[in-house]
């Protein structure tokens, strides 16, 4: 949908540049020229629409914002929702912090607009369009206001509803949580989850209440534990613990990642072991419902005890301090971004200070992304590989049942299955497949792909495992447990233990990027292949008149590049360790910077795949006029849909780019996967 979208705006800008002169010959190439050109500077443009938030990527930015509508309405409709507002006959309302700026269609984006704007699209009756120079001419911001308050929009159709999920602490996935990092669902808590939180809360007030002394509610932190602070000082125990602790530094983490690590971090407050008071939780839910999101640094934490800064940075913006983000304000101070949102800063009570910033959010709200793609790069591998193996004259033997039944390693079984599906079979015969074989057996990067991607299948799979564990894991320090009439007893108290250790997420996105890294190892490999003349039997680099043109030589490098930057960032980062808090914490996860260049390593593998397969449809077209199986053919299809066939040299960094996307965003698997049966991938045998 997105690509679809990027490259109607392209031509759009190209045919408006051009269009006066297009049937001239000189033109014509400007024309192409600017059209690619055109797709490298993108800036995001936040559309708001009958309430809904749009995403709108623009590429030339010296268009209207009519065009700006005319996109986001399209994109709109494509998720079900009807719409019949004429892009060209509304106003627009640009945020900024508490005031908001009135703009017409005939307005150019680049002379009223930047990256990460917000603007609302406001529809006009014929009246009020006749009149609108009453609108623009008001003598003050105000009287402009006031008229825009009362104008009655237009409201489109609803048919599809944003769905809510109820976090409890115990059953959130993957991909629901993918699905709430993007702003596709919305959260809630039922009775039973608030009635939790109340008994533990309970406690915590018994305890102050009688006195007794307990780590994080009534003591100072890490070394400074053995500090008694009285109870007059409670509440400024916790505001301190939130202000010290916001440290962190490097570039604000995206939207999207901001909004999964505020869902998990409710996640886990919900399953009620923290003892926080429940009012947090809800103040939190409608933070994330309303996408007020504090800024994040992405650097700072050692993963142990729990991701402190990020997570500290996370509470500064629920008590109202420091950088947020809302749709409606775009970045502000977040207690003006509260306030444009109706929200107030939460005031916080004895323990919420803690319970805010203790816990492995940040590595699974990073990693949760990187494992995500991961799994859409495992597909794409096979599925190329595929392509690949018929261009190279393989054989299907290799990938034969017995062959994988005697060393039955699940994911090997998988991935073997997966290619045989999409290779020549009586089902999907492949012309290429009948040429001559000028070899008996194939190179291990075609032979051995099911032992190989099977493993980063299996280690997948292994992964997701400990994210579903992780996710809905208690990682707060100290742990509620009991009834408040227990309180003293050892069946309701406060232990100090260590959920919030970051080990288990940091050991398995160390594991995660040797094994999508494997894959990347293999697709360069089979790149060069594919490239040399001596291997392929096709033009070298993949181009007529090799010399005069060089074809795929660069891009070759760029993915040896990409794929020696990967086996660097391979060294594990579980491996190391720091001692913290003069000592007291002794002992870290450095799961932070594991999650983050485990994304890191699965965006450059989507790049190195993206190549390969712009080069597998290259080689292709000298295969010409015979044609791979069916569900490979299709696969080749949609490329060209976006990206023509190399007749001469040209820039390949838009194309990358837009292959890159269209990985990222599972079109490639999404293709394939009506000519199959099942999904070999996941499905059970």
């Amino acid at each position: 949908m997105v690509l679809k979208g990027l490259e109607q705006l392209v031509e759009e800008a190209a045919m408006q540049a051009f269009e006066p002169n297009i049937n001239n010959t000189t033109d014509e190439k400007k024309f192409a020229s600017f059209r690619k050109a055109a797709g490298r500077s993108v800036i995001c443009v936040h559309v708001k629409l009958d309430g809904i938030n749009i995403a709108v990527p623009v590429i030339n930015q010296n268009q209207s914002l009519a065009h700006l509508a005319k996109e986001a309405i399209s994109r709109l409709e494509d998720t079900g929702i009807s719409c019949e507002m004429e892009y060209n006959q509304c106003y627009f309302k640009k945020f900024h912090r508490d005031e908001f700026y009135i703009m017409k269609p005939s307005d150019i984006i680049k002379d009223v607009l930047s990256d990460g704007d917000m603007v609302e699209i406001v529809a006009r009756k014929t009246q009020e369009r006749k009149n609108s120079h009453k609108l623009r001419s008001s003598s003050s911001s105000e009287d402009a206001e006031t008229s825009c308050a009362t104008e009655e929009l237009h409201q489109p159709k609803r048919v599809l509803d944003i769905p809510v999920i109820d976090v409890n602490g115990y059953d959130l996935n993957l991909d629901s949580l993918i699905r709430l990092g993007k702003g596709e669902a919305k959260l809630s808590l039922s009775d039973e989850t608030i009635r939790k939180l109340r008994e533990t809360r309970d406690i915590v007030e018994g305890i102050i209440e009688k006195g007794y002394v307990r780590y994080g509610i009534n003591t100072g932190f890490g070394l400074l534990s053995k500090v008694v602070v009285e109870n007059d000082k409670l509440v400024e125990l916790q505001y301190n613990i939130v202000r010290s602790h916001c440290a962190g530094i490097g570039e604000p983490l995206p939207i999207e990642t901001t909004r999964r690590i505020l869902a998990l971090r409710i996640n886990v407050l919900a399953k009620a072991f923290s003892g926080c008071n429940p009012g947090l939780v809800e103040h939190m839910v409608e933070m994330f419902n309303k996408n007020c999101l504090p800024l994040i640094p992405a650097q700072g934490t050692v993963g142990a005890s729990g991701d402190l800064a990020p997570l500290a940075h996370l509470a500064q913006g629920v008590i109202g301090e420091g950088t947020m983000w809302s749709p409606k304000t775009g970045w502000g101070e977040a207690l003006e971004v509260l306030a444009a949102n109706n929200m107030v800063p939460y005031q916080l009570t004895p323990k919420d200070g803690l319970s805010l910033i203790n816990g492995t959010q940040f590595i699974c709200g990073v990693g949760a992304e990187a494992l995500h793609r991961a799994k859409n790069c495992v597909r794409t591998t096979v599925i190329i590989t595929a392509m690949v193996f018929d261009i190279l004259e393989g054989h299907t033997n290799a990938f034969d049942d017995r062959v994988h039944a005697i060393r039955p390693h699940t994911g090997q079984r998988r991935i073997a299955a997966a290619l045989k599906a999409l290779c020549n079979s009586p089902k999907y015969p492949s012309e290429i497949y009948e040429l001559e074989k000028h070899d008996v057996q194939d190179p291990y990067t075609i032979r051995c792909v099911p032992q190989v991607a099977g493993v980063t299948l299996d280690t997948i799979n292994f992964v997701e495992g400990i994210f579903s564990t992780e996710m809905n894991s208690a990682t707060d320090n100290p742990l509620v447990f009991g009834a408040e009439e227990e309180v003293g007893n050892e069946a309701a108290d406060i232990i100090s233990a260590g959920n919030f250790h970051g080990e288990y997420p940091a050991k398995a996105l160390d594991f995660l990027t040797i094994a999508v890294h494997e894959i990347g190892n293999m697709s360069e490999r089979r790149l060069e292949r594919l490239c040399n003349p001596s291997c392929s039997n096709l033009p070298a680099f993949l181009v007529d008149s090799p010399g005069l043109n060089s074809g795929f030589m660069i891009p070759h490098c760029t993915s040896a590049a990409l794929v020696s930057e990967n086996k660097t960032l391979c060294f594990p980062s579980s491996a190391d360790t720091q001692s913290t808090s003069a000592g007291k914490e002794d002992h870290v996860s450095m799961g932070g910077w594991a999650a983050r260049k485990a994304l890191r390593v699965v965006k450059n593998l989507e790049n190195v795949l993206a190549i390969e397969l712009l080069a597998a449809c290259q080689a292709l077209e000298f295969k010409r006029p015979l044609h791979t199986t069916e569900p490979l053919e299709a696969v080749y299809n949609l490329v060209r849909t976006k990206v023509d066939p190399f007749v001469k040299d040209r820039a390949f960094t838009p194309d990358i780019e837009v292959i890159q996307k269209m990985i990222e965003q599972n079109l490639i698997w999404e293709t394939v996967a009506p000519y199959l049966d099942s999904d070999p991938f996941w499905d059970e045998f």
